[in-house]
């Protein structure tokens, strides 16, 4: 007993500094890559840099808060939670009060920043599938139609706003929590197929979203227009080589690069630190999941279990989903990288979301007997034998 809780005292200390060395590396990289463009639109290099400064203060003081509350408390008010948020994502669609940026409406103007409800209802849509899919075989028909329509409700929005970046990442959340609760099998495969036909026929639905997946197989085919973004990061990548061309000093991020703080700052990683920087962030990465699915399979809450998985399978996918985008391996997504792009909500809510790993490692004895599942097993054991 008391060398499980001591392992996972040291793997909760090894997360910490894993997580400490992402934000700081993001910071760096955040004033590398917008300094010139800030000094020039903004009337001060510092200007993104402070401001993501201003958002991670702000992210571990709600990561604090988080960290104390009552997971079980959580999981019970999940669906009131979650439909607090997906209101506040339906008012995005609301003119005068949602804000249109590059061509989607996924903003509300909060005065200080622009908070994008989406990231926060990645985190708010885990909560929510996690209680449905662990009490799926204790709903009546009924009920399982009801609370279902509060999971799929969100994932329609994101389609009308459009964003279908948050949309595939909410899926593959909500995919990946059924898989691990204890959802009956046969209907989590009829679903897996029905959701991949209905991505298919969302994709193919707007012409811009084919646009961009044709882009992605040939770029060059429009390399002024759609195509613009993707040859810019190739040639931030062919610039840096081996070693980069020294921090600050990327060429592409001089106004040719698009969301060179943002979406693609991975490129700038790559023109200036080079393939060395390349793998140390793709390294920070790994470890970033290795560690969080080793601290999830040392609970021993079921929902802890899960809970702590999700949040790691959430970050951790996005960010590789953002590498391959940028290395040309993945149609553009609209997404950035966590913890490393600049950003306010993504920030907020990826560090709160952190903040209820924490929650998780100190449920009681008490709270385990009382949000047990009553389900059968689930390949959360099969999570656990590999990760110990």
């Amino acid at each position: 007993m008391q060398d499980a809780i001591n392992r996972l005292e040291k793997l909760t200390n090894y997360f910490l500094i894993n997580v400490f060395f992402l934000n700081l590396f993001g910071v760096i990289m955040v004033f590398s890559a917008s300094y010139m463009y800030a000094t020039e639109n903004m009337g001060s290099s510092y200007f993104f840099l402070s401001k993501q400064l201003i958002f991670i203060a702000l992210g571990l003081g709600v990561a604090l808060v988080f960290s104390k509350l009552k997971i079980l408390y959580l999981y019970k008010q999940a669906y009131k939670i979650n439909a607090f948020f997906g209101f506040l994502l339906t008012l995005t669609l609301v003119p005068g009060i949602g804000v249109m940026m590059k061509g989607s409406k996924r903003w509300l103007n909060l005065g200080f920043m622009n908070l994008q409800p989406g990231e926060f209802l990645k985190y708010t849509l885990m909560l929510a599938a996690i209680r449905y899919f662990e009490n799926f075989n204790n709903y009546t028909p009924k009920q399982r139609v009801i609370y279902l329509s509060g999971l799929v409700y969100p994932l329609g929005i994101f389609v009308l706003q459009p964003d279908f970046g948050t949309f595939f990442i909410s899926s593959m959340i909500i995919g990946f929590i059924a898989f691990l609760s204890s959802f009956p099998r046969k209907y989590f495969y009829a679903t897996l197929i029905s959701g991949f036909i209905g991505a298919f026929g969302i994709l193919i639905s707007a012409p811009y979203r084919m646009k961009r997946l044709l882009t992605f197989l040939d770029p060059w085919k429009d390399p002024r227009g759609s195509g613009f973004q993707v040859i810019q990061s190739f040639l931030a990548f062919a610039n840096g080589s081996f070693f980069g061309q020294g921090l600050g000093n990327s060429n592409e991020k001089l106004f040719y690069l698009p969301e060179a703080y943002n979406d693609f700052i991975f490129s700038v990683v790559g023109e200036e630190l080079g393939f060395i920087g390349v793998i140390a962030t793709a390294i920070m990465f790994v470890s970033f999941i290795f560690i969080g699915f080793k601290m999830a399979v040392s609970l021993k809450s079921r929902v802890g279990s899960i809970m702590v998985s999700a949040i790691i399978f959430s970050i951790g996918f996005q960010a590789f989903l953002n590498m391959g985008v940028v290395l040309g391996v993945l149609p553009t997504k609209g997404l950035n990288l966590p913890f490393i792009s600049y950003g306010g909500s993504s920030m907020v809510a990826n560090l709160a979301a952190l903040g209820l790993i924490f929650a998780c490692i100190k449920i009681s004895p008490s709270d385990v007997k009382d949000i047990k599942s009553k389900g059968k097993q689930s390949p959360i054991g099969a999570l656990k034998s590999a990760f110990n």
